[in-house]
């Protein structure tokens, strides 16, 4: 659970952590949806060769990048399972007795990993060189012409940002929790699964009560400093938009073009 990166700021002196939010979260919405549009493997070397820029102009380690993968590994190989057992077209690659195991199915499944891949190496080098205010103020931003039809932006960024801040400390508070429960005897990681099940729930009823804490506790603070949700705000930073947050914009929707051509053609 340690390895979960998301949500993590790293801060560094590099081009992509000084751009403007409001460019990178945009850019990264574009990229997002250049990932979903079925341009083939070429089209998806092309975007990993892209991430793979942005991440080392970003002054990021790749190890810290794919530590996100880890916990998507069940998840994969679940999905493998249903593909072998679901999907008959292709050919044959490989046969154990009345099991058949056909191409779609490995290919299907190596798809969805690598579209995976590319949806967390962004995600996390958004959230890795953004400062979690910098977040909240670019989404609230970000929403504001929907305010004319009643909808709440700044709750709305306040939210994401909160839930985004809190990812980090409930991996440390549940990580702490662990290292407890196994100093007094309570083995997590084998025994029957009935006596799993019971060590992991007694990981999570203290975790549950950590995290109401934690929350008790940023409500407390926030009403002491005055906050006060619909009311008017204003702000000590004010986001600038500069020559290079443009080209950032311009770069992701050419990607996106780029990306629809391919599939189209």
């Amino acid at each position: 659970m340690g390895n979960l990166t998301l949500g993590r700021y790293i801060p560094m002196d590099s081009p992509i952590h000084k751009m403007d939010p409001r460019a990178k979260i945009l850019a990264m919405l574009m990229m997002l949806i250049a990932i979903f549009i079925p341009s083939g493997w070429i089209g998806y070397g092309i975007l990993f060769v892209i991430v793979s820029m942005v991440i080392i102009l970003a002054k990021l380690s790749f190890s810290f990048i794919f530590k996100a993968m880890k916990p998507m590994l069940f998840m994969l190989v679940f999905l493998l399972i249903i593909n072998i057992l679901v999907v008959k077209t292709g050919y044959v690659l490989l046969q154990m007795g009345s099991i058949v195991i056909w191409s779609d199915a490995v290919f299907n499944t190596l798809y969805i990993a690598v579209r995976l891949l590319l949806m967390i190496m962004i995600t996390t080098c958004l959230t890795a060189t953004t400062k979690p205010l910098d977040m909240t103020m670019g989404i609230e931003d970000l929403l504001k012409p929907f305010q004319k039809i009643h909808v709440p932006a700044h709750e709305i960024a306040m939210l994401i940002s909160i839930a985004l801040r809190f990812i980090p400390d409930l991996i440390d508070e549940t990580m702490r929790i662990m290292k407890a429960q196994e100093s007094r005897g309570v083995d997590l990681k084998e025994g029957k699964m009935m006596e799993r099940i019971t060590a992991i729930l007694s990981l999570i009823v203290p975790l549950f009560v950590s995290a109401f804490q934690r929350a008790e506790d940023l409500a407390n603070a926030m009403e002491a400093r005055g906050y006060a949700p619909g009311q008017p705000r204003t702000r000590y930073k004010q986001l600038k938009m500069e020559s290079r947050d443009y080209v950032l914009l311009i770069c992701a929707g050419l990607i996106l073009a780029g990306m629809i051509g391919m599939a189209v053609l």
